[in-house]
């Protein structure tokens, strides 16, 4: 699994282990049906998402099911449990004018400022998910042929183009601020920090906040929202929904065919146009 899926496992796995504790934690033998119920109850009053309870119980469901296998577990207690019903949200995007704006060339050009543009072009040009944008090597990206080389979900390898608009950000970032960042320490990151380390995921969360404020965007935005941008704005000036999938890295295409359903202006001109009583 990802790297992110096991943390997430992981920390889900603590949670229940620190519900179940009284004080101590009990043996895998002692804990029934009931406790996860009563767990999955407990996190439903503490407001957590649907989504995020099923993410725990498959947490469970796979911890308990090892413990089964492995002979610690003669019945495996979550096999009458379902999981709760998670309705499909349609993503959140940018408007077009609000990806101009939130792109806007920095007033001072600082070696930072130069960073922040050019991830922020490159992930609306690519569509990456922010742990493949931040963990991005410097050999993974062919600014000579506009591409990127992606290790995304599964150690699964895809190639990416960018636009010409976004080679230009990045280039300028590796001339003018990259060297001044690092200060001569040598790093196989694209992105780095002030320090010369790697950028986080927590780091860039922060810095696309902050432009957005500074550009007088309201939305709460957040890097995932350029990635459904990036896959809406394609389909919308026509793109098909195969390379659409490819590019963002989806296995399945009903994955991808959410995004059919965003762009609702498109809907009613396709309706205009095409229907006899349109």
């Amino acid at each position: 699994m990802a790297k992110n899926t096991v943390a997430a496992y992981g920390a889900d796995l603590r949670a229940f282990l620190r519900f179940l504790a009284r004080p101590e934690p009990p043996l895998p033998d002692e804990v029934g049906k009931e406790e996860v119920q009563q767990f999955l109850q407990y996190c439903h009053r503490r407001r957590i998402s649907a989504r995020s309870n099923a993410r725990r119980l498959a947490a469970l469901r796979a911890f308990f099911l090892f413990l089964e296998k492995q002979g610690v577990l003669a019945v495996n207690p979550l096999e009458e449990i379902d999981g709760p019903k998670i309705g499909r949200s349609l993503p959140k995007a940018l408007t077009v004018a609000e990806v101009d704006t939130l792109l806007r060339p920095p007033a001072s050009p600082t070696p930072l400022a130069l960073r922040n543009s050019a991830m922020l072009h490159l992930l609306y040009a690519s569509g990456l998910r922010v742990s493949e944008l931040v963990g991005l090597p410097v050999s993974g990206c062919n600014l000579a042929n506009g591409h990127l080389r992606i290790v995304g979900k599964g150690n699964k390898e895809r190639v990416v183009p960018f636009s010409a608009a976004a080679g230009e950000r990045v280039r300028e970032y590796l001339e003018r601020s990259r060297p001044l960042l690092l200060k001569g320490r040598p790093s196989p990151m694209l992105f780095c920090s002030n320090r010369g380390g790697a950028m986080t995921r927590v780091r860039f969360w922060q810095i696309i906040r902050e432009t957005a404020l500074a550009a007088g965007i309201a939305k709460e935005i957040s890097p995932h929202m350029l990635r459904h941008s990036f896959a809406t704005h394609l389909l919308a000036g026509g793109a098909d929904l195969r390379s659409v999938q490819m590019m963002l890295g989806h296995t399945d295409i009903a994955t991808t065919q959410i995004y059919t359903h965003v762009d609702t202006d498109r809907l009613k001109s396709v309706h205009r146009r095409f229907h006899p009583r349109g």
